[in-house]
């Protein structure tokens, strides 16, 4: 298949709309397709200001289109209509179109893909009303928001959304057609194996209990919450990441530990030799750290809301509390810190739901659903024609009732 993947963010932006990217189109042209991705142009670029392809280190071409900072958040660059879109769908000779978290890049390419006849799955990852209010905009903001993705969205053959809580939202916003599809993990880098004395000793020399949050340092992350913790004796607070709060957050929590952003196996190793996860953000449609954290074997405290819902069994992996709660994330690392049995059971149950969350597994099922809306038959087709029981993704999540309150329909995230 040829498959066009155009994306708000690819790196090097560190998010995990970039992330998820990278590791579809890598798998996807292991697997003998085509994927072709098309992204924001990345600041300071050496190539002459004529030159759209991106050769990069990607086994894939990669083309970028015009882009300019986002407002009160610079670093991340906000993708413009071009018409090297159209042009790199045409050369491409695109068959379906993926659009990774749309906004207005995204946009641009559902109107594109239309004109051109092209089916297209769009994939819900940004909570993009939620920031608005985090940002400020208000009621109106949020209520622009949903209805700019509602015209996105609902010109897709298909919306997939990551977790339960996400779709059901999806739906009763007047979004149709969505599907659940998650998020793979990397098992085999994320392992508790990479647990180092060595970096312990140096993030906590006095040998204390390290409690670690990894991710953005955005205002919707609302990582100040978590600065009670740094008032607990025996407990060190680590926070892995970079972004627009940095510096005031640097001000908020000072006894803090900042290390700024990690990468690959160094920041494996990292998740690996902390002793409790903690996440603070409410607005998270999926978690991909919550699954990173688990996979390294990890207990996690994350708030009752959107994706950590799915992926936090409570009391059994770890420990959901009420989001914007302060109080309530030290209270459950107090709870954590002072019952080593429950953190090694709870870490250990994380690690044994994620095992079968792989990248290839969650690929093969972004194929299907490719396949589905081509009208193709697929190898792993078959798949999605089973009950809802029998696996979770395989059907589209309705709702339930006016109201427009699904469920899960298990399996996935069971």
């Amino acid at each position: 298949m040829r498959v066009a993947i155009i994306t708000e963010s690819f790196p090097p932006d560190v998010n995990g709309v970039a992330h998820c990217v990278v590791r579809v189109a890598e798998l996807l042209a292991a697997r003998g397709h085509q994927p072709l991705v098309i992204a924001p142009k990345p600041p300071r670029t050496k190539r002459p200001p004529d030159e759209d392809k991106d050769p990069g280190p990607f086994p894939y071409p990669v083309v970028r289109v015009p882009a300019v900072p986002l407002p009160g958040y610079p670093s991340f660059r906000l993708g413009l209509p071009s018409r090297r879109l159209r042009h790199a769908l045409i050369k491409h000779r695109t068959e379906v179109v993926h659009l990774a978290s749309p906004v207005v890049l995204g946009a641009h390419g559902a109107a594109v893909a239309k004109r051109l006849g092209l089916p297209v799955i769009a994939v819900f990852q940004t909570d993009l009303p939620s920031y608005a209010h985090a940002y400020g905009l208000g009621r109106p903001g949020e209520a622009f928001a949903w209805r700019w993705l509602r015209h996105i969205h609902n010109r897709a053959a298909r919306t997939l959304a990551p977790s339960t809580v996400t779709a059901t939202g999806l739906l009763g916003r007047g979004i149709g057609n969505v599907w659940l599809w998650g998020r793979g993990v990397d098992t085999a880098r994320f392992d508790p194996a990479r647990r180092s004395a060595q970096i312990r000793a140096r993030l906590a020399p006095g040998g204390e209990l390290i409690a670690g949050y990894v991710g953005r340092l955005a205002p919707e992350k609302h990582v100040e919450l978590l600065a009670g913790i740094t008032a607990m004796p025996g407990v060190r607070l680590v926070i892995v990441g970079g972004g627009p709060a940095e510096a005031w957050l640097r001000q908020q929590i000072p006894d803090a530990l900042f290390l700024g952003e990690r990468r690959g196996d160094e920041l494996a190793a990292i998740y690996a030799s902390l002793d409790v996860f903690v996440h603070s953000g409410p607005y998270e449609t999926f978690g991909q750290t919550l699954q990173e954290a688990a996979a390294s074997g990890l207990p996690v405290v994350a708030p009752a809301a959107g994706g950590p819902l799915d992926l936090v069994q409570d009391g059994v992996t770890g420990y959901l509390v009420p989001p914007g709660d302060a109080d309530a994330f030290p209270a459950a690392v107090a709870r954590l810190a002072a019952d080593p049995a429950a953190r090694a059971a709870f870490g250990a149950a994380g690690r044994r739901r994620v095992l079968g969350r792989s990248w290839p597994a969650l690929t093969d099922e972004l194929i299907g659903h490719y396949a589905a809306v081509l009208g193709r038959k697929h190898p792993a087709r078959e798949r999605y024609a089973k009950p809802a029981g029998e696996r979770g993704p395989s059907r589209p999540v309705r709702a339930a009732g006016a109201g427009g309150t699904g469920g899960n329909p298990g399996g996935f995230f069971a």
